[in-house]
C-alpha cells in the first residue's frame, strides 16, 4: 500500500449485520455488509456507528475496520470491540439482520513506503483491531516479494493468553506471529513493550518500518525505542469522540511544531494514524 494516504467519506449509509459473537471474554467481532464503495477502505481506517430505529446510544461510536472482503457486490467489513460501557453493552445484544447507521470510511490509513523490505506490526490489546487488517490487505493485494516487502512480523500483547485476539488470522497472514502476555500464560513473560525491545536490532535499518496501536502507554514506549533507533513508526490512536469529522473537538491530541511549539491534531480529521514522532506523548 502505498502513495497517498486514504482520506476521509462522511457519508452515512444503512449496514446490516451478518454475523456477530463473542470471540473472547467481552470481547465481539461484528461483521456488517455495507456498500460496494466500502471497497475502498483501507487500514487504518475507521467507522461511526449508530443502531438504527433506537434513541441509544444517541452518539455514533468510533470502531477501526478490523477486516474487509468483497465477493461480487458483496462487501462485508468486520468490527472488533470490547464491552466497556452502555454504548457497547447495547451493541453487543445485537442479533443478525439487524440493521445500523454507519459513517465512513473515515480518517487517514496507514501508508507502506515502496522502499521498505521488513514490517512490524506492535499491538497491545484491542490495537490489534487496525494491525490485522494491515496484514490481511498486504497479504491479499500483492504478494510480499512483489510489494518489495520481505516479511510482516507481529509482535502482539495482551494482560493474558486468554484475551490475545486474532491469533489465527495473524499466524495465517504474517511471516511470524511473536506473542506476549503480562502474566508469562503464553509467550515471552511481560509487555509487547518489552519484547519488541528485544528484537528492535533487526529492524534498525534504512528498509524497515513500524506500524503501532494499543494503549497510550505501550505507545509512548514504542516511541522512545524507534526513535532512539531512527526507525519509522506511524501510530494509530484512539480516542473518544462524538462526530468523528473535526468538529466536536473531543479527541484532540497535543503534537509537536517547530521549535518547543505545540499544537493540537484532532485524531478523527487529522489521523488515527500519525507518524509516532509527531505526538506529545507524556507531560512535558
Amino acid at each position: 500500500m502505498t502513495g497517498n494516504i486514504k482520506k476521509s467519506r462522511k457519508s452515512i449509509i444503512t449496514a446490516r449485520v451478518v454475523d456477530h459473537h463473542e470471540v473472547v471474554k467481552n470481547h465481539f467481532l461484528m461483521t456488517l455488509k455495507v456498500p460496494i464503495d466500502f471497497q475502498t477502505a483501507v487500514p487504518g481506517q475507521f467507522v461511526m456507528i449508530r443502531v438504527k430505529g433506537r434513541d441509544e446510544p444517541f452518539l455514533h461510536r468510533p470502531f477501526s475496520i478490523n477486516f474487509l472482503t468483497s465477493h461480487g457486490t458483496e462487501t462485508l467489513i468486520g468490527i472488533l470491540y470490547k464491552v466497556i460501557g452502555k454504548g457497547t453493552t447495547i451493541f453487543s445484544r445485537l442479533k443478525k439482520d439487524e440493521e445500523l447507521y454507519v459513517m465512513g470510511p473515515l480518517g487517514s490509513g496507514f501508508t507502506v513506503p515502496s522502499d521498505r523490505k521488513k514490517v512490524a506490526l506492535v499491538a497491545g490489546g484491542m490495537g490489534i483491531a487496525p494491525l490485522s487488517f494491515l496484514a490481511e490487505y498486504l497479504k491479499r493485494q500483492t504478494s510480499f516479494s512483489e510489494q518489495g516487502i520481505e516479511e510482516v512480523v507481529c509482535y502482539l500483547g495482551a494482560s493474558t493468553s486468554q484475551l490475545l485476539l486474532d491469533r489465527e488470522r495473524l499466524e495465517n497472514t504474517c511471516s511470524k506471529l511473536m506473542i506476549s502476555t503480562d502474566d508469562g500464560s503464553d509467550g515471552y513473560h511481560g509487555t509487547v513493550t518489552e519484547l519488541f525491545q528485544n528484537h528492535v536490532d533487526a529492524y534498525a535499518d534504512s528498509d524497515s518500518i513500524v506500524f503501532c496501536c494499543g494503549p497510550d502507554p505501550m505507545m509512548a514506549g514504542i516511541a522512545d525505542i524507534v526513535k532512539k533507533y531512527f526507525i519509522p513508526c506511524q501510530v494509530s490512536m484512539e480516542e473518544r469522540m462524538a462526530c468523528g469529522v473535526g468538529a466536536c473537538l473531543g479527541c484532540v491530541v497535543r503534537a509537536k511544531s517547530h521549535g518547543d511549539q505545540q499544537h493540537y491534531m484532532t485524531v478523527c480529521k487529522d489521523g488515527p494514524v500519525f507518524d509516532i514522532r509527531d505526538i506529545i506523548w507524556r507531560q512535558e
